[in-house]
Formats: structure tokens, C-alpha cells, sequence
């Protein structure tokens, strides 16, 4: 059974977008995909800033909002399509930012950084370059949240695998996947720069084969 508060929260966030099937894909993928709860769930008592890398239309970031997170809100994508349709969905008077370019291009910052389905759009060498650049603007007690696909002999990896080609084909998205890591290509890097790190999977009731990487630093090696 749907939880009315939420259903109410969702049809906010959707009747922002202008275009029927933002509306549609807004209602949808706030519905069914858990990264929207698990975020909230994380972010709750942070104070910190935090920088949205790869945010698409900016659901996460108005998401948070509704659910009372008033802290800075920075939304980074490369399709400026989606951060028109982002800054018109926020210019209601909600307090969020958001800002053309690329992961490669990540702005000065220090707080929490979120990288949700963005890594496998990269090739192996860039995701280990994304993933020092987003550690290093974590702020000392802060979170480094990753929802990504993993590579794996899976049914639901393969699913994944059409769903990612159905939506090159149909338009929604405009780039095409680089390459899916593995855990170890995630947890490794973030290891080795003094993270602690949480794995678990993320996938709700869609098909799709992502998990979850909560990252704080070790305060052992700091």
C-alpha cells in the first residue's frame, strides 16, 4: 500500500516538470526506485552541502527538499536538456542549484557528494578519476554515496544490459554505457584513500543490478 504523504510528495515534484513525459518518468521513477528513501534516510542529519554529480533532472535533489533538507543543494549534469528542465522544475522557490557539465569538471566544494547511476556512462580509467575527485571534496565527517550497476554473470546484470540499450534507443539517454565495474573497481580506490566503505544492494523492485557504496573517511588514518 502506497504511503499517501509520499504519493502526495511524488505528485508535487512530478507537476513541476512542464513536458508530459518528465511528468510521467518523475512519477515512476520516485515510486519505484528505493535511491530516493535510502538518500533521504543517509542525508537526514547532515548539515553539509551537497554536490549531486550526474543528477539528471534533479529528482534526488527535490526529493530531499520535501523532505525537509535545507542544506545546499548542488545538481552537476552533462545534459542540458535535463538541467533545463531541473532548474524549471526548482524556480518555484525551492533552494537548489544546478549547473551544466561534465563529472570531469566537478566545481570546488566540501561536503557530501552523491554519484548515482553515473559510472558506468565513463570508461575505467575516468571512473577511477571521478571517484578521487569526488572523494577529495568530502568534507572530514561527510558522505560519499554511489549507486551503481556491477558487473556480473547475473540475470538482473543482463536486464540491465537491454534496459541501458532500449533507452540509447529511444532517446532519453544520449550516451551510450563505457563501462560496468566490478565492486572491487569501487571499493578499491576508495580504500586506498582512507574510506571506510558499506556495499549492499539497491535494487527495490526493479530488475535492474545496482548496489549501494556508503563511503566515510577513516578517522583511524586521519
Amino acid at each position: 500500500m502506497n504511503d499517501p504523504a509520499n504519493e502526495a510528495i511524488i505528485a508535487r515534484i512530478a507537476a513541476r516538470y512542464r513536458r508530459r513525459s518528465q511528468q510521467s518518468y518523475a512519477r515512476g521513477k520516485l515510486r519505484w526506485d528505493p535511491v530516493f528513501a535510502t538518500a533521504a534516510s543517509l542525508f537526514d542529519q547532515s548539515q553539509h552541502a551537497l554536490l549531486d554529480v550526474g543528477c539528471g533532472l534533479g529528482l534526488l535533489g527535490q526529493y530531499l527538499y520535501e523532505h525537509g533538507r535545507r542544506a545546499p543543494y548542488r545538481g552537476l549534469d552533462l545534459d542540458v536538456r535535463k538541467i533545463e528542465a531541473a532548474r524549471t522544475a526548482a524556480s518555484d522557490g525551492l533552494n537548489l542549484q544546478f549547473a551544466h557539465g561534465s563529472a570531469a569538471e566537478m566545481p570546488a566544494f566540501r561536503g557530501d557528494v552523491a554519484l548515482i547511476d553515473l559510472l558506468h556512462y565513463l570508461p575505467a580509467d575516468a571512473q577511477r578519476q571521478i571517484l578521487a575527485a569526488a572523494a577529495e571534496r568530502v568534507a572530514s565527517n561527510g558522505l560519499l554515496v554511489i549507486r551503481s550497476v556491477l558487473r556480473d554473470d547475473s540475470w538482473r546484470f543482463r536486464t540491465t544490459l537491454l534496459e541501458e540499450r532500449l533507452a540509447r534507443m529511444i532517446g532519453w539517454m544520449r550516451y551510450s554505457t563505457a563501462y560496468f565495474p566490478s565492486r572491487q573497481d569501487i571499493e578499491a580506490p576508495l580504500h586506498a584513500m582512507g574510506f571506510q566503505v558499506r556495499v549492499s544492494p539497491l535494487w527495490g523492485h526493479t530488475p535492474f543490478n545496482s548496489y549501494l557504496f556508503v563511503a566515510q573517511r577513516d578517522c583511524e588514518r586521519n
